[in-house]
């Protein structure tokens, strides 16, 4: 399963964001990676290197290497609508992104362990896929045996209400992925633009 297995605080400084975690150490050490830290990057970075900056934020963000997010660019650009926000909503339809946003893992990439460990359903049938791109409608869950597991439904801390593109049922421990969500209904401190631009190059 491909998967970035580097450190993580050091992407988190690169980027002066908790992209990857809770970004506890950024208080604590705030400066770049590196030998030197931010006195030997150039005070304005290059329009590339912007664009790339952007786009590699984006992958660590949502856990896709480099040949996976170009096909979901690839793909967002032949969907009908602004190429930017169609990347977005492709990226929050993952199963992986969606089981954190509904609050039954603690980080995308207990998520993404989830799913491959085959504990999730989808409409009732288990799928083992972190990328399985979700359609409006889809109900996601535990399987049977995996409901059981109070290791696993301990962790369930329940859907952020601003994620109005998700519902919860406590009760049933199940979320419905009722609609592709907007832009600006998205957390993420992502300039898509710049990513459709380093491609569109």
């Amino acid at each position: 399963m491909a998967r970035y297995t580097g450190p993580k605080t050091k992407i988190c400084r690169r980027f002066g964001e908790p992209i990857l975690g809770n970004g506890k150490w950024l208080t604590k050490n705030s400066v770049p990676p590196g030998q030197h830290g931010a006195a030997k990057k150039r005070k304005t970075p290059g329009e590339y290197a912007t664009q790339l900056k952007e786009k590699q934020k984006a992958k660590y963000t949502y856990g896709v290497l480099e040949k996976q997010f170009r096909n979901t660019f690839e793909e967002a650009a032949r969907i009908k609508g602004v190429t930017g926000e169609n990347l977005i909503r492709l990226l929050e339809s993952r199963l992986d992104n969606t089981v954190y946003r509904l609050g039954i893992a603690p980080s995308r990439p207990a998520a993404r362990q989830l799913v491959s460990h085959k504990h999730v359903t989808v409409n009732g049938e288990v799928v083992n896929i972190p990328s399985f791109q979700l359609k409006p409608g889809d109900s996601v869950g535990f399987k049977e045996k995996s409901e059981g597991n109070t290791s696993l439904t301990s962790q369930i801390r329940g859907k952020n209400a601003k994620f109005n593109w998700l519902d919860w049922n406590d009760a049933e421990k199940k979320g419905t992925f009722i609609a592709y969500p907007e832009r600006e209904s998205v957390p993420e401190n992502i300039k898509e633009q710049l990513i459709v631009e380093l491609y569109s190059k």
